[in-house]
Protein backbone atom coordinates (compact mmCIF):
# COMPACT_ATOMS: atom_id res chain seq x y z
CA UNK A 1 0.00 0.00 0.00
CA UNK A 2 1.42 3.39 -0.94
CA UNK A 3 1.63 6.21 1.59
CA UNK A 4 -0.57 9.26 1.17
CA UNK A 5 0.71 12.70 2.05
CA UNK A 6 -1.30 15.42 3.76
CA UNK A 7 -2.18 18.24 1.42
CA UNK A 8 -1.63 21.86 2.34
CA UNK A 9 -4.18 24.64 2.21
CA UNK A 10 -6.65 24.20 -0.59
CA UNK A 11 -9.81 25.89 -1.71
CA UNK A 12 -12.92 24.11 -0.51
CA UNK A 13 -15.72 23.18 -2.86
CA UNK A 14 -18.56 25.62 -3.19
CA UNK A 15 -21.21 22.91 -3.63
CA UNK A 16 -21.08 19.49 -1.97
CA UNK A 17 -23.69 16.83 -2.74
CA UNK A 18 -25.53 15.66 0.34
CA UNK A 19 -24.72 12.07 -0.61
CA UNK A 20 -21.03 12.82 -0.09
CA UNK A 21 -21.42 14.29 3.41
CA UNK A 22 -19.97 12.30 6.29
CA UNK A 23 -22.57 10.33 8.19
CA UNK A 24 -22.43 8.78 11.62
CA UNK A 25 -23.39 5.14 12.15
CA UNK A 26 -25.10 6.39 15.31
CA UNK A 27 -24.51 5.74 18.98
CA UNK A 28 -26.42 2.71 20.32
CA UNK A 29 -27.30 4.50 23.55
CA UNK A 30 -28.70 7.64 21.91
CA UNK A 31 -30.48 5.61 19.23
CA UNK A 32 -32.29 3.60 21.90
CA UNK A 33 -33.06 6.77 23.87
CA UNK A 34 -34.56 8.39 20.77
CA UNK A 35 -36.64 5.27 20.25
CA UNK A 36 -37.87 5.45 23.85
CA UNK A 37 -38.82 9.13 23.46
CA UNK A 38 -40.63 8.36 20.21
CA UNK A 39 -42.59 5.51 21.83
CA UNK A 40 -43.79 7.78 24.62
CA UNK A 41 -44.76 10.68 22.29
CA UNK A 42 -42.23 13.03 23.84
CA UNK A 43 -41.85 15.49 20.93
CA UNK A 44 -45.58 15.85 20.41
CA UNK A 45 -46.07 16.44 24.15
CA UNK A 46 -43.37 19.13 24.34
CA UNK A 47 -44.55 20.91 21.20
CA UNK A 48 -48.13 21.09 22.48
CA UNK A 49 -46.83 22.26 25.85
CA UNK A 50 -44.75 25.09 24.34
CA UNK A 51 -47.11 26.14 21.54
CA UNK A 52 -48.56 29.02 23.58
CA UNK A 53 -45.16 30.74 23.83
CA UNK A 54 -44.50 30.92 20.07
CA UNK A 55 -46.16 32.88 17.29
CA UNK A 56 -48.21 30.88 14.79
CA UNK A 57 -47.10 32.63 11.57
CA UNK A 58 -44.75 35.54 12.31
CA UNK A 59 -40.96 35.23 12.30
CA UNK A 60 -38.62 32.53 11.12
CA UNK A 61 -39.05 28.92 12.27
CA UNK A 62 -37.68 28.34 15.75
CA UNK A 63 -35.60 25.56 17.22
CA UNK A 64 -37.94 22.63 18.03
CA UNK A 65 -38.65 22.44 21.78
CA UNK A 66 -37.73 18.74 21.71
CA UNK A 67 -34.26 19.65 20.46
CA UNK A 68 -33.84 22.17 23.28
CA UNK A 69 -34.74 19.54 25.89
CA UNK A 70 -32.48 16.94 24.26
CA UNK A 71 -29.51 19.32 24.36
CA UNK A 72 -30.00 19.90 28.08
CA UNK A 73 -30.22 16.13 28.55
CA UNK A 74 -26.89 15.79 26.74
CA UNK A 75 -25.45 17.93 29.54
CA UNK A 76 -26.27 15.14 32.00
CA UNK A 77 -25.35 12.17 29.81
CA UNK A 78 -21.97 13.66 28.81
CA UNK A 79 -21.19 15.39 32.14
CA UNK A 80 -21.03 18.90 30.62
CA UNK A 81 -21.05 21.81 33.04
CA UNK A 82 -22.18 24.83 31.00
CA UNK A 83 -24.41 25.46 28.01
CA UNK A 84 -21.35 26.55 26.03
CA UNK A 85 -19.87 23.08 26.49
CA UNK A 86 -23.16 21.55 25.38
CA UNK A 87 -23.09 23.74 22.27
CA UNK A 88 -19.50 22.74 21.38
CA UNK A 89 -20.07 19.04 22.04
CA UNK A 90 -23.26 18.82 19.98
CA UNK A 91 -21.69 20.69 17.06
CA UNK A 92 -18.59 18.46 17.11
CA UNK A 93 -20.13 14.99 17.54
CA UNK A 94 -21.79 13.18 14.64
CA UNK A 95 -23.63 10.82 16.98
CA UNK A 96 -25.08 13.74 18.97
CA UNK A 97 -26.08 15.43 15.73
CA UNK A 98 -27.98 12.29 14.82
CA UNK A 99 -29.58 12.28 18.29
CA UNK A 100 -30.75 15.87 17.77
CA UNK A 101 -31.81 15.27 14.16
CA UNK A 102 -29.15 17.51 12.54
CA UNK A 103 -26.93 16.45 9.64
CA UNK A 104 -23.78 18.26 8.48
CA UNK A 105 -25.78 20.58 6.25
CA UNK A 106 -27.45 22.18 9.31
CA UNK A 107 -25.95 24.23 12.13
CA UNK A 108 -26.75 23.05 15.65
CA UNK A 109 -28.22 25.58 18.12
CA UNK A 110 -25.62 27.64 19.96
CA UNK A 111 -25.59 28.53 23.66
CA UNK A 112 -27.29 31.91 23.13
CA UNK A 113 -30.23 30.13 21.51
CA UNK A 114 -30.51 27.82 24.53
CA UNK A 115 -30.49 30.90 26.77
CA UNK A 116 -33.28 32.62 24.82
CA UNK A 117 -35.46 29.50 24.82
CA UNK A 118 -34.89 29.04 28.56
CA UNK A 119 -35.95 32.63 29.21
CA UNK A 120 -39.00 32.26 26.97
CA UNK A 121 -40.33 29.07 28.56
CA UNK A 122 -41.62 29.47 32.14
CA UNK A 123 -40.64 27.35 35.11
CA UNK A 124 -43.97 25.49 35.02
CA UNK A 125 -43.15 24.13 31.55
CA UNK A 126 -39.89 22.63 32.82
CA UNK A 127 -41.83 21.12 35.73
CA UNK A 128 -44.16 19.47 33.21
CA UNK A 129 -41.17 18.00 31.37
CA UNK A 130 -39.86 16.63 34.66
CA UNK A 131 -43.27 15.13 35.43
CA UNK A 132 -43.38 13.55 31.95
CA UNK A 133 -40.16 11.66 32.75
CA UNK A 134 -41.74 10.47 36.02
CA UNK A 135 -44.74 9.15 34.08
CA UNK A 136 -42.41 7.20 31.78
CA UNK A 137 -40.81 5.66 34.88
CA UNK A 138 -44.21 4.77 36.31
CA UNK A 139 -45.29 3.13 33.04
CA UNK A 140 -42.14 0.99 33.05
CA UNK A 141 -42.73 -0.04 36.67
CA UNK A 142 -39.67 1.86 37.95
CA UNK A 143 -41.53 4.18 40.32
CA UNK A 144 -43.38 3.06 43.45
CA UNK A 145 -43.95 6.31 45.32
CA UNK A 146 -44.55 4.64 48.69
CA UNK A 147 -41.35 5.39 50.63
CA UNK A 148 -39.46 8.63 49.95
CA UNK A 149 -36.15 9.86 51.30
CA UNK A 150 -35.28 13.55 51.55
CA UNK A 151 -31.76 14.96 51.56
CA UNK A 152 -29.97 18.14 50.49
CA UNK A 153 -26.56 19.35 49.39
CA UNK A 154 -24.95 22.59 48.22
CA UNK A 155 -24.39 23.86 44.67
CA UNK A 156 -21.65 26.44 44.22
CA UNK A 157 -23.04 29.66 42.71
CA UNK A 158 -21.69 31.51 39.69
CA UNK A 159 -20.61 34.44 41.85
CA UNK A 160 -17.43 35.40 43.72
CA UNK A 161 -17.07 36.30 47.39
CA UNK A 162 -14.83 39.25 46.50
CA UNK A 163 -17.77 40.87 44.68
CA UNK A 164 -20.16 41.03 47.64
CA UNK A 165 -21.54 44.43 48.66
CA UNK A 166 -23.44 45.82 51.64
CA UNK A 167 -27.22 45.52 51.34
CA UNK A 168 -27.82 48.93 52.89
CA UNK A 169 -25.13 51.10 51.25
CA UNK A 170 -23.88 49.05 48.29
CA UNK A 171 -20.31 49.41 49.59
CA UNK A 172 -17.84 46.63 48.74
CA UNK A 173 -15.92 44.66 51.36
CA UNK A 174 -12.50 46.37 51.35
CA UNK A 175 -13.77 49.99 51.44
CA UNK A 176 -16.09 48.96 54.27
CA UNK A 177 -13.10 47.64 56.26
CA UNK A 178 -11.19 50.86 55.59
CA UNK A 179 -14.08 52.90 56.96
CA UNK A 180 -14.16 50.70 60.08
CA UNK A 181 -10.40 51.12 60.51
CA UNK A 182 -10.67 54.91 60.29
CA UNK A 183 -13.47 54.88 62.85
CA UNK A 184 -11.22 52.89 65.20
CA UNK A 185 -8.44 55.51 64.91
CA UNK A 186 -6.23 54.17 62.10
CA UNK A 187 -5.93 56.98 59.54
CA UNK A 188 -3.97 55.11 56.85
CA UNK A 189 -4.67 51.40 57.39
CA UNK A 190 -2.43 48.83 55.71
CA UNK A 191 -3.52 45.42 54.46
CA UNK A 192 -2.16 43.88 57.66
CA UNK A 193 -4.25 46.30 59.72
CA UNK A 194 -7.35 45.45 57.71
CA UNK A 195 -6.73 41.70 58.08
CA UNK A 196 -6.22 42.09 61.84
CA UNK A 197 -9.40 44.14 62.16
CA UNK A 198 -11.40 41.70 60.03
CA UNK A 199 -10.21 38.70 62.04
CA UNK A 200 -11.59 40.09 65.30
CA UNK A 201 -15.08 40.88 63.95
CA UNK A 202 -18.03 38.58 64.64
CA UNK A 203 -20.65 37.68 62.03
CA UNK A 204 -18.55 39.38 59.39
CA UNK A 205 -20.12 37.41 56.52
CA UNK A 206 -23.79 37.58 57.43
CA UNK A 207 -26.34 37.16 54.67
CA UNK A 208 -28.45 39.83 56.36
CA UNK A 209 -25.75 42.42 55.63
CA UNK A 210 -24.08 41.22 52.40
CA UNK A 211 -25.18 40.11 48.95
CA UNK A 212 -23.70 39.59 45.51
CA UNK A 213 -24.97 42.21 43.01
CA UNK A 214 -24.69 39.80 40.06
CA UNK A 215 -26.65 36.95 41.72
CA UNK A 216 -28.78 38.22 44.62
CA UNK A 217 -30.27 34.74 45.15
CA UNK A 218 -26.89 33.23 46.10
CA UNK A 219 -26.09 33.14 49.81
CA UNK A 220 -22.87 32.85 51.77
CA UNK A 221 -22.69 29.18 52.73
CA UNK A 222 -20.20 26.71 54.13
CA UNK A 223 -19.72 24.04 51.49
CA UNK A 224 -19.28 20.31 52.02
CA UNK A 225 -15.49 20.59 51.68
CA UNK A 226 -15.27 23.27 54.40
CA UNK A 227 -14.89 26.31 52.12
CA UNK A 228 -17.08 29.39 52.52
CA UNK A 229 -18.60 30.40 49.21
CA UNK A 230 -21.75 31.76 47.64
CA UNK A 231 -24.02 28.78 46.99
CA UNK A 232 -27.53 27.43 46.54
CA UNK A 233 -29.16 24.49 48.28
CA UNK A 234 -30.37 21.51 46.22
CA UNK A 235 -32.90 19.16 47.82
CA UNK A 236 -34.13 15.82 46.42
CA UNK A 237 -37.07 13.60 47.31
CA UNK A 238 -36.04 10.09 46.18
CA UNK A 239 -38.10 6.92 45.81
CA UNK A 240 -36.45 4.50 48.25
CA UNK A 241 -37.56 1.46 46.22
CA UNK A 242 -36.15 2.39 42.80
CA UNK A 243 -33.83 5.39 43.32
CA UNK A 244 -35.89 7.73 41.10
CA UNK A 245 -36.07 11.43 42.02
CA UNK A 246 -39.71 12.47 42.54
CA UNK A 247 -39.20 16.13 43.46
CA UNK A 248 -36.45 18.75 43.17
CA UNK A 249 -36.13 22.17 44.81
CA UNK A 250 -33.37 24.77 44.77
CA UNK A 251 -33.50 27.05 47.80
CA UNK A 252 -31.26 29.61 49.55
CA UNK A 253 -27.89 28.11 50.41
CA UNK A 254 -27.96 29.02 54.10
CA UNK A 255 -31.48 27.72 54.74
CA UNK A 256 -31.64 24.89 57.25
CA UNK A 257 -33.04 21.44 56.55
CA UNK A 258 -36.02 21.94 58.82
CA UNK A 259 -36.95 25.12 56.91
CA UNK A 260 -36.49 23.72 53.40
CA UNK A 261 -38.39 20.49 54.13
CA UNK A 262 -41.85 22.05 53.76
CA UNK A 263 -41.25 23.25 50.18
CA UNK A 264 -39.79 19.92 49.09
CA UNK A 265 -42.68 18.01 50.66
CA UNK A 266 -45.16 20.25 48.84
CA UNK A 267 -43.41 19.57 45.51
CA UNK A 268 -43.43 15.85 46.26
CA UNK A 269 -47.16 15.80 46.98
CA UNK A 270 -47.79 17.80 43.80
CA UNK A 271 -45.83 15.28 41.72
CA UNK A 272 -47.73 12.41 43.38
CA UNK A 273 -51.07 14.06 42.54
CA UNK A 274 -50.01 14.61 38.92
CA UNK A 275 -49.03 10.95 38.59
CA UNK A 276 -52.21 9.74 40.27
CA UNK A 277 -54.33 11.87 37.91
CA UNK A 278 -52.79 10.17 34.87
CA UNK A 279 -54.79 7.12 33.79
CA UNK A 280 -51.76 5.20 32.50
CA UNK A 281 -49.69 5.55 35.67
CA UNK A 282 -52.25 5.68 38.49
CA UNK A 283 -52.67 1.90 38.62
CA UNK A 284 -48.93 1.29 38.91
CA UNK A 285 -48.35 3.52 41.95
CA UNK A 286 -49.12 3.06 45.60
CA UNK A 287 -52.70 3.85 46.55
CA UNK A 288 -51.55 6.45 49.05
CA UNK A 289 -48.32 8.05 47.82
CA UNK A 290 -46.17 8.90 49.59
CA UNK A 291 -46.90 7.29 52.96
CA UNK A 292 -43.38 7.03 54.44
CA UNK A 293 -40.70 9.74 54.71
CA UNK A 294 -37.04 9.09 55.53
CA UNK A 295 -34.47 11.71 56.52
CA UNK A 296 -31.32 12.32 58.52
CA UNK A 297 -31.10 14.05 61.88
CA UNK A 298 -30.87 17.50 60.28
CA UNK A 299 -34.59 17.31 59.45
CA UNK A 300 -35.71 16.44 62.97
CA UNK A 301 -37.81 19.13 64.65
CA UNK A 302 -41.25 19.51 66.19
CA UNK A 303 -42.56 21.30 63.09
CA UNK A 304 -41.21 18.61 60.75
CA UNK A 305 -42.79 15.81 62.76
CA UNK A 306 -46.15 17.54 62.80
CA UNK A 307 -45.92 18.45 59.09
CA UNK A 308 -45.23 14.85 58.07
CA UNK A 309 -48.11 13.65 60.24
CA UNK A 310 -50.46 16.24 58.73
CA UNK A 311 -49.48 15.07 55.22
CA UNK A 312 -50.52 11.53 56.14
CA UNK A 313 -46.95 10.18 56.14
CA UNK A 314 -45.12 8.01 58.65
CA UNK A 315 -41.78 9.63 59.39
CA UNK A 316 -38.48 7.74 59.77
CA UNK A 317 -36.20 10.67 60.65
CA UNK A 318 -33.11 10.16 62.81
CA UNK A 319 -33.31 11.94 66.14
CA UNK A 320 -30.23 13.79 67.43
CA UNK A 321 -29.07 13.44 71.01
CA UNK A 322 -30.91 15.97 73.18
CA UNK A 323 -31.46 16.45 76.90
CA UNK A 324 -34.78 15.60 78.51
CA UNK A 325 -37.48 17.81 77.04
CA UNK A 326 -40.45 19.53 78.62
CA UNK A 327 -43.65 18.66 76.70
CA UNK A 328 -46.04 20.76 78.76
CA UNK A 329 -48.53 22.33 76.35
CA UNK A 330 -47.03 20.46 73.37
CA UNK A 331 -48.95 17.21 73.43
CA UNK A 332 -49.34 17.00 69.62
CA UNK A 333 -45.59 17.46 69.11
CA UNK A 334 -44.85 14.85 71.79
CA UNK A 335 -47.05 12.19 70.16
CA UNK A 336 -45.53 12.77 66.71
CA UNK A 337 -41.96 12.73 68.06
CA UNK A 338 -42.44 9.60 70.16
CA UNK A 339 -44.09 7.78 67.25
CA UNK A 340 -41.13 8.66 65.01
CA UNK A 341 -38.70 7.49 67.72
CA UNK A 342 -40.51 4.18 68.04
CA UNK A 343 -40.45 3.61 64.25
CA UNK A 344 -36.74 4.35 63.71
CA UNK A 345 -35.81 1.83 66.41
CA UNK A 346 -37.70 -0.96 64.65
CA UNK A 347 -36.33 -3.32 62.03
CA UNK A 348 -37.88 -1.44 59.12
CA UNK A 349 -36.56 1.87 60.39
CA UNK A 350 -33.02 0.48 60.62
CA UNK A 351 -33.27 -1.01 57.13
CA UNK A 352 -34.48 2.32 55.69
CA UNK A 353 -31.62 4.17 57.38
CA UNK A 354 -29.13 1.83 55.71
CA UNK A 355 -30.73 2.38 52.30
CA UNK A 356 -30.93 6.13 52.80
CA UNK A 357 -27.20 6.65 52.62
CA UNK A 358 -26.98 4.44 49.53
CA UNK A 359 -29.82 5.82 47.40
CA UNK A 360 -29.94 9.50 48.36
CA UNK A 361 -26.23 10.17 48.03
CA UNK A 362 -26.19 8.31 44.71
CA UNK A 363 -28.57 10.82 43.11
CA UNK A 364 -26.30 13.73 44.06
CA UNK A 365 -23.24 11.85 42.81
CA UNK A 366 -24.86 11.27 39.41
CA UNK A 367 -26.44 14.69 38.90
CA UNK A 368 -23.85 16.97 40.52
CA UNK A 369 -20.50 15.19 40.44
CA UNK A 370 -20.43 13.09 37.25
CA UNK A 371 -23.33 15.10 35.81
CA UNK A 372 -21.27 18.30 35.97
CA UNK A 373 -23.59 20.57 37.98
CA UNK A 374 -21.77 20.81 41.30
CA UNK A 375 -21.06 24.40 40.26
CA UNK A 376 -23.77 26.48 38.61
CA UNK A 377 -22.86 28.40 35.45
CA UNK A 378 -26.18 30.27 35.46
CA UNK A 379 -27.37 33.01 37.76
CA UNK A 380 -30.65 33.47 39.62
CA UNK A 381 -32.35 30.51 41.22
CA UNK A 382 -35.16 30.22 38.67
CA UNK A 383 -32.73 29.92 35.74
CA UNK A 384 -30.73 27.25 37.55
CA UNK A 385 -33.87 25.30 38.47
CA UNK A 386 -35.07 25.29 34.86
CA UNK A 387 -31.93 23.56 33.68
CA UNK A 388 -31.67 21.33 36.74
CA UNK A 389 -35.21 19.99 36.29
CA UNK A 390 -34.36 18.73 32.79
CA UNK A 391 -31.02 17.50 34.16
CA UNK A 392 -32.77 15.35 36.77
CA UNK A 393 -35.36 14.25 34.21
CA UNK A 394 -32.44 12.84 32.18
CA UNK A 395 -31.24 11.06 35.33
CA UNK A 396 -34.68 9.46 35.73
CA UNK A 397 -34.69 8.39 32.07
CA UNK A 398 -31.26 6.84 32.63
CA UNK A 399 -32.95 4.40 35.03
CA UNK A 400 -35.16 3.23 32.15
CA UNK A 401 -32.11 2.96 29.87
CA UNK A 402 -30.32 0.92 32.50
CA UNK A 403 -33.26 -1.48 32.60
CA UNK A 404 -33.18 -1.78 28.78
CA UNK A 405 -29.46 -1.73 27.94
CA UNK A 406 -27.86 -2.42 31.30
CA UNK A 407 -26.18 1.02 31.31
CA UNK A 408 -27.50 4.46 32.25
CA UNK A 409 -25.15 6.75 30.31
CA UNK A 410 -23.08 6.51 27.13
CA UNK A 411 -19.94 6.97 29.22
CA UNK A 412 -20.85 3.88 31.22
CA UNK A 413 -21.37 1.99 27.96
CA UNK A 414 -17.93 3.05 26.73
CA UNK A 415 -16.40 2.01 30.05
CA UNK A 416 -18.01 -1.42 29.93
CA UNK A 417 -16.92 -1.95 26.33
CA UNK A 418 -13.38 -0.96 27.25
CA UNK A 419 -13.45 -3.31 30.24
CA UNK A 420 -14.82 -6.11 28.04
CA UNK A 421 -12.06 -5.59 25.45
CA UNK A 422 -9.44 -5.48 28.22
CA UNK A 423 -10.78 -8.72 29.69
CA UNK A 424 -10.81 -10.32 26.21
CA UNK A 425 -7.23 -9.18 25.59
CA UNK A 426 -6.11 -10.60 28.93
CA UNK A 427 -7.88 -13.90 28.20
CA UNK A 428 -6.18 -14.14 24.79
CA UNK A 429 -2.79 -13.46 26.37
CA UNK A 430 -3.39 -16.21 28.92
CA UNK A 431 -4.53 -18.59 26.17
CA UNK A 432 -1.42 -17.87 24.09
CA UNK A 433 0.79 -18.33 27.16
CA UNK A 434 -0.87 -21.68 27.97
CA UNK A 435 -0.45 -22.88 24.38
CA UNK A 436 3.22 -21.88 24.38
CA UNK A 437 3.80 -23.71 27.66
CA UNK A 438 2.09 -26.86 26.36
CA UNK A 439 4.12 -26.76 23.13
CA UNK A 440 7.33 -26.35 25.11
CA UNK A 441 6.45 -29.29 27.36
CA UNK A 442 5.61 -31.52 24.37
CA UNK A 443 8.82 -30.59 22.54
CA UNK A 444 10.88 -31.34 25.62
CA UNK A 445 9.15 -34.68 26.17
CA UNK A 446 9.68 -35.66 22.54
CA UNK A 447 13.37 -34.83 22.67
CA UNK A 448 13.74 -36.86 25.89
CA UNK A 449 11.96 -39.86 24.36
CA UNK A 450 14.21 -39.71 21.28
CA UNK A 451 17.29 -39.65 23.48
CA UNK A 452 16.16 -42.73 25.38
CA UNK A 453 15.35 -44.67 22.19
CA UNK A 454 18.82 -43.99 20.81
CA UNK A 455 20.56 -45.29 23.95
CA UNK A 456 18.55 -48.52 24.27
CA UNK A 457 20.28 -50.48 21.41
CA UNK A 458 23.71 -49.63 22.77
CA UNK A 459 22.79 -50.92 26.21
CA UNK A 460 21.24 -54.09 24.70
CA UNK A 461 24.40 -54.72 22.57
CA UNK A 462 26.66 -54.31 25.61
CA UNK A 463 24.60 -56.79 27.62
CA UNK A 464 24.69 -59.41 24.85
CA UNK A 465 28.47 -59.20 24.63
Amino acid sequence: MSMSKREGEQQTDLWIPTTELARSPGHPFYERLNKLLAETGFDRFVEELCAAFYAETNGRPSIPPGTYVRMLMVGYFEGLRSEREIDWRCADSLSLRAFLGYDLSKKTPDHSTLCRIRQRLPLETHHEIFTFALKVLAEKGLLKGKTLGVDATTMEANAAMKSIVRRDTGESYEPYLESLAKESGIETPTRADLARLDKKRKNKASNDDWQNPHDPDAQITKLKDGRTHLAHKVEHAVDMDTGAVMAVTIQPGARGDTQSFAETLAETLESARALAADVRTSGRLAKQAPCELVGDRGYHSNATMLLAQAAGCRSYISEPERPRRDWQGKECFRRATYANRRRIKGERGKALMRRRGELLERTFAHTLETGGMRRAYLRLRENILKRYLVHVAAFNLSLVMRAILGVGTPRELRGRLAAAFAALHEALLRLVADVCIQLAVRTRSRSTCGLRSSTRPKRAFATAC
